[in-house]
C-alpha cells in the first residue's frame, strides 16, 4: 500500500537543484580552498580565491532567495511568516558583520607576510563562510511545511 508524501517533503523538489546540491555536500574549509588554488602564483592564487568568493556569494544569494520564497509559501499564520522574515533580515545583517569581523581576523593571521597573503586568507574565509551560511539556510528549511 502506497502512502501519500506529506507536504513537509515538498521543499527539496521546489528548491533549485544547485541549491540542493550545495546543502548535500560538506563545506570546503578555508585551508582546503587555499590548497585548491595553491598551484598558481601568489597573484593567481588570489584570483582563484576571488572567483571562489564570488561563486560563494552567488550561492548565498540563491539560498537567501530560496528562503524568502519558501517563507512566503510557508503553511503558517501570516503574523509568524512576517516575524520569521523580519528575524531573517536581522540575521542576514548579523551574518554579514560576523563574516567581515571573522575574515579580518583570518587575514591578520598572515602577520607581516607580503604581497597578496592577507587578501588570500580573507577571500578563503569569505568563500567558506558564505558556503557554510548557504548550507545552513537550506538545512533550516528542510522540514518547513509549504502550502500546496
Amino acid at each position: 500500500m502506497r502512502t501519500k508524501t506529506p507536504a513537509v517533503f515538498a521543499l527539496p523538489f521546489w528548491l533549485p537543484l544547485s541549491f540542493q546540491a550545495a546543502t548535500d555536500q560538506p563545506v570546503t574549509s578555508e585551508h582546503a580552498l587555499r590548497e585548491e588554488c595553491s598551484a598558481y602564483s601568489q597573484a593567481g592564487m588570489r584570483d582563484c580565491l576571488a572567483r571562489k568568493a564570488e561563486d560563494s556569494e552567488q550561492a548565498l544569494k540563491k539560498a537567501e532567495n530560496a528562503v524568502s520564497a519558501s517563507l512566503s509559501r510557508w503553511d503558517e499564520d501570516p503574523k509568524y511568516i512576517s516575524m520569521a522574515k523580519a528575524k531573517l533580515a536581522v540575521n542576514d545583517k548579523d551574518f554579514a558583520r560576523y563574516r567581515e569581523s571573522r575574515c579580518d581576523f583570518a587575514a591578520s593571521l598572515s602577520g607581516g607576510a607580503a604581497g597578496n597573503a592577507h587578501e588570500i586568507r580573507r577571500l578563503a574565509c569569505v568563500a567558506e563562510l558564505n558556503n557554510r551560511r548557504a548550507a545552513q539556510l537550506g538545512d533550516a528549511l528542510t522540514d518547513l511545511p509549504l502550502k500546496q
